[in-house]
């Protein structure tokens, strides 16, 4: 079966550790992460991450029930199929002069993306969206040169209704994990 790339998105405590426990899993089962976020949730104390691999359906599958059972993990889910909703945040710093500055803005302004500094030689991009407009602007300003870019990797979740952190957390009190 060939590699397909997944979504993970996991609601974690917020406790030490716990992505060096959740990464090791991926390691040992041989898988490179993409992209790996982690933030603060809607409730204080946890934290959801979203962890973006290529593998095998059933491979993943295999670490997703094992990082189900790291005791700082309240849920964990791979919503590579459901209807979800991603998006990447981007800063990209290009070189810029006077003579092209107002051809790097309608570039930026067509992808409805921002400049967030200006400086003698460059202008700094932040463009948000899903990974395909982020290469696609970053593949139009590379003919200006590309000094510098940072990118946060994909952060993803379902549409719809979803359970919250704490009702999340007092399900997982009824499981008993030692």
């Amino acid at each position: 079966m060939s590699p397909t790339k997944h979504t993970i998105v996991a609601l974690v405590e917020d406790r030490p550790g716990v992505l060096n426990r959740m990464a090791s899993l991926f390691r040992r089962r041989g898988f490179n992460i993409d992209s790996i976020a982690v933030g603060r949730s809607e409730t204080p104390g946890f934290s959801r991450m979203t962890i973006v691999v290529d593998g095998a359906n059933t491979m993943v599958e295999q670490v997703r029930k094992q990082l189900d059972k790291v005791i700082d993990v309240v849920k964990v889910s791979d919503i590579t199929g459901q209807d979800i909703i991603c998006r990447e945040l981007a800063l990209i710093k290009v070189k810029s002069t006077p003579a092209n500055r107002s051809e790097i803005m309608q570039i930026v302004d067509i992808f409805r993306a921002k400049i967030v500094d200006v400086a003698s030689d460059s202008l700094t991009v932040e463009v948000t969206g899903d990974e395909e407009k982020v290469n696609s602007l970053y593949n139009l300003l590379r003919a200006f040169g590309i000094k510098e870019i940072t990118r946060t990797g994909r952060i993803a979740m379902t549409r719809g209704g979803l359970a919250t952190a704490t009702e999340l957390q007092s399900s997982k009190e009824l499981k008993t994990k030692e």
